[in-house]
């Protein structure tokens, strides 16, 4: 008798019919994302936007607008880094092709038509959509625009370090160590001797002179856990009273906070303009737009200060200690640096600097780290950019989902179901619990070995309800 069977080979069917197919599961998540955005006319703005990018009937099929866009969105929602993988976990859910708008019978998207259509749809396009999931927060209330705060991240290149190749010659790192070893007098280097010539040289990482062949935007820099790597910097204006997303720029890793800043505060500032000019979205918005910046240390600089100030705005920006300095010819410098330093010294300024490590730090945890763009499989700024925007266009909605649903990620409704259930469970525990009857328990313990008397332990049982609690003077006597 044969231990077991094998498995069959299925064939498939010629012709099934559409009424034998399964209806897929619908999930409460996406079915609320979807109805948010039909009410706002998502597909019309996308659709409208992107109507110069598609042709005719000839050539290949195109993927609509309103997919592609929502492909992005679901790269946050599910923590998926990279567009194949976007690709497979659609084609594997049927929740997923149900808020796409596929049928059982409809083949998905694979990879390549996804990134076909990023290359396609222009960076103007995309901040477009950002913008437009802006002034939806502005609608619903979620973005007043007074105080922003201002910080950015590292995000690893799709780059290795040991590809890199000098700027001037193009000669690879390991051909340039072995030229200057030669140089010194060694004829036949070893690994060895170009590692010991290697450490000892200064400044051997400097971008100036070493670059990425393929990804000439990335840049050497230390990451957030110590490591230098190819990386690049994406910084966030975000709303300090609701923790929305106002902008969002990718820069070079090596730009300095307080050059950066100017861009990703213009980006804000746009943004919030064209939020301004809606008629729907007026009535949320601050009377004071970006009148308070909040910033780390990273930020304060002369320039930045008194740039700020001669615009109108109140910063909030840590103040490193440098020291006593010389304000000779810097009487603007010095007023606006004495003005900070009054506020962030102010409750109103600690305040602002305890929620400024709240609110941006989350913003960089969800859309980075738990939402899977630490990392990214993109090359260039603008291509990196284009997803980053939609990314955190994503998060902007996931708040919008969290004051309807209570979550704001498919995750995040799969534990609060959990949550619900335990704590049902317990209650059912309790009432299932068989009542003790009221008592009072009287006895000795063990002698205490240093007084070598014995202690009186006094245990009380009170039943009211199957909800009643036990009052026990003694921890050992319950």
């Amino acid at each position: 008798m044969a231990m077991g069977q094998r498995r069959k080979k299925q064939q498939g069917s010629l012709w099934v019919e559409t009424a034998r197919l399964g209806s897929s599961a619908v999930h409460p998540f996406y079915e609320r994302l979807n109805l948010i955005l039909d009410e706002a006319g998502f597909d019309e703005f996308v659709e409208g936007r992107c109507a110069g990018f598609y042709g005719g009937k000839v050539g290949r099929p195109s993927l609509a607008p309103a997919v592609y866009f929502r492909l992005l969105l679901i790269g946050y929602f599910e923590g998926i880094d990279s567009e194949r993988g976007i690709a497979w976990r659609v084609a594997d859910s049927l929740g997923l092709r149900r808020f796409l708008g596929f049928e059982l019978s409809d083949g998905t998207p694979d990879h390549s038509t996804i990134s076909r259509n990023r290359r396609l749809i222009d960076l103007e396009t995309h901040e477009d959509v950002f913008s437009w999931i802006v002034r939806l927060l502005a609608k619903k209330g979620l973005i007043k625009g007074k105080t922003l705060g201002i910080d950015g991240t590292t995000l690893e290149a799709n780059a290795a370090m040991r590809s890199i190749v000098r700027r001037d010659t193009g000669e690879k790192y390991d051909a340039f160590l072995e030229r200057l070893a030669k140089e010194s007098g060694i004829e036949t280097p070893t690994r060895e001797q170009m590692a010991k010539l290697d450490r000892n040289r200064p400044k051997k990482g400097s971008n100036k002179e070493w670059g990425h062949p393929h990804d000439p935007d990335a840049r050497i820099t230390k990451m957030k856990d110590g490591r230098t790597h190819l990386a690049h910097k994406a910084e966030h204006a975000v709303d300090m009273e609701t923790g929305a997303i106002v902008a969002v720029t990718v820069q070079g890793a090596d730009r300095g906070d307080a050059q950066s800043i100017d861009e990703t505060l213009s980006e804000a500032a746009e943004n919030l303009q064209e939020a301004l000019e809606d008629e729907d979205a007026r009535e949320g918005l601050s009377d004071e737009l970006m009148s308070e910046i909040v910033a780390d240390k990273g930020y304060h600089s002369n320039a930045v200060l008194e740039r700020l100030s001669g615009e109108g705005a109140r910063t909030y920006i840590s103040e490193p200690n440098r020291g006593r300095r010389n304000w000779r010819g810097k009487a603007d410098a010095k007023r606006a640096t004495y003005a900070n330093r009054r506020r962030i010294r102010g409750e109103r300024g600690k305040k602002l600097l305890r929620r400024r490590g709240e609110r941006v730090e989350r913003s960089f945890a969800h859309s980075y780290d738990t939402g899977g763009m630490r990392r990214v499989h993109l090359r260039g700024h603008d291509n990196i950019l284009k997803r980053v925007l939609i990314h955190t266009g994503a998060f902007n909605l996931g708040l919008v989902l969290r004051g309807v649903l209570g979550v704001g990620t498919p995750r995040g409704l799969q534990g609060r179901l959990r949550a619900v259930v335990s704590t049902l469970w317990s209650a059912l525990r309790l009432l299932w619990r068989r009542p003790r009857p009221m008592g009072l328990d009287l006895g000795l313990a063990t002698p205490d070995k240093k007084r070598g008397t014995p202690r009186l332990l006094l245990t009380f049982r009170i039943l009211e309800s199957p909800f009643s609690q036990r009052i026990c003077p003694s921890a050992t006597g319950c």
